[in-house]
């Protein structure tokens, strides 16, 4: 799956409950924005460390596939390497 159509999946269904939230909120309007104030701080750290948490995989397989292929390619050249006669 896209990991851009996720974070958009996520995006929409935060601003469709935000939306619901705020169109069926019992309480007064003042109290309900600091409600989707703190709301959103907090959903805007989870973002922040999924994301953080994302790139740290990604970064850690790319240099996993890196050391693989050099690792190969090292393999390789001393494996074709013309043996000399004496």
């Amino acid at each position: 799956m896209n990991t851009g159509k996720v974070v958009l999946g996520v995006v929409a269904g935060v601003a469709a409950g935000a939306l619901l939230g705020v169109l069926f909120a019992p309480e007064k309007g003042s109290r309900t924005r600091r409600h989707l104030l703190n709301k959103k701080d907090d959903l805007k750290d989870e973002l922040e460390d999924k994301f953080n948490e994302f790139i740290e995989n990604f970064s850690d397989k790319y240099e996993k596939v890196k050391s693989d292929i050099t690792d190969f390619t090292q393999g390789t050249k001393i494996n074709s390497e013309p043996i000399k006669k004496v």
